[in-house]
């Protein structure tokens, strides 16, 4: 898969939810999480068995990559379509996908208003976009009105209460994640999907999840960067612990005693026939 990171970077909340408040989670900070990610998406695509002939869509296309991939499996009989309401990124897929030769076709549109057919979509899929939603029942509730019967869809995002930073203060490294957890729209979104799509109507086949786990020759990293300085300016930790954390971060890097992570979950689930 070309550039399979791609779909989030320069992401503004305005991508996905205009009420969104979350400007931490950025791709960059994940990059060493690559191998878990490819992984996970490996198992979305095995787990969609997207046939020659079919229609599939993926909400939160970004870049492009994911609908290229699926413009392959639907091969020239099927129908491949990426929504993605940030314009700059759908120039990119757009250009992407036709320096390629690839059929994937992109349009504008967001979760909460599918520019799509009812009942038209043999596939969806749809990736991180759900931590950055305000109304999520809203967004599943649109990806079982497109899908036909029988259809499936994997949504994939991550779940911010499961992060694990270490070494470090526990009560420190407890108040930057609480810090980080409110100051993201929906931080709990992995732990709800099998839920939101239950309410959705649709049918839970299977839940699976990867741990993504930074490099440690990153050290502390962007994202602890700037979420131990919100939790200064919070006044949940001082900067003298603030900079305690992010040195024994740096430490461990050196002697490969570190661990920053967060899971992600991925849930098949079908339209009922």
């Amino acid at each position: 898969m070309p550039e399979p990171m791609a779909t989030l970077s320069g992401l503004r909340p305005d991508r996905f939810d205009r009420d969104g408040r979350d400007q931490l989670i950025d791709v960059r900070d994940l990059q060493a999480a690559l191998p878990g990610l490819r992984r996970l998406r490996h198992w979305a695509h095995e787990a969609l068995a997207v046939r020659p002939g079919e229609s599939a869509v993926d909400i939160g296309s970004g870049s492009g990559s994911e609908v290229m991939t699926l413009a392959d499996a639907v091969g020239s009989t099927g129908t491949a379509i990426g929504v993605e309401p940030d314009p700059s990124l759908l120039t990119t897929a757009q250009r992407r996908a036709a320096a390629a030769g690839s059929g994937a076709r992109f349009v504008p549109g967001d979760a909460y208003n599918l520019p799509l057919g009812t009942g038209d979509f043999d596939v969806a899929l749809c990736e991180r976009v759900f931590q950055h939603l305000t109304s999520p029942n809203r967004a599943t509730a649109e990806i079982a009105r497109v899908l036909k019967p029988g259809g499936r869809v994997v949504v994939m995002d991550s779940d911010w209460g499961t992060a694990i930073v270490h070494p470090g203060d526990r009560t420190v490294v407890h108040s930057v994640i609480e810090t980080l957890i409110a100051n993201t729209t929906n931080p709990f979104a992995g732990r709800r999907l099998p839920g939101l799509l239950t309410e959705a109507g649709l049918v839970i086949d299977e839940v699976g999840s990867h741990a993504l786990v930074q490099d440690r020759s990153v050290g502390a990293g962007a994202l602890v960067g700037r979420v131990s300085a919100m939790a200064v300016a919070r006044g949940s930790i001082t900067e003298q612990q603030r900079q305690t954390l992010l040195d024994e971060l740096d430490g461990g890097a050196q002697t490969g005693d570190i661990h920053l992570s967060v899971t992600m979950f991925a849930v098949l689930a079908h339209k009922a026939s």
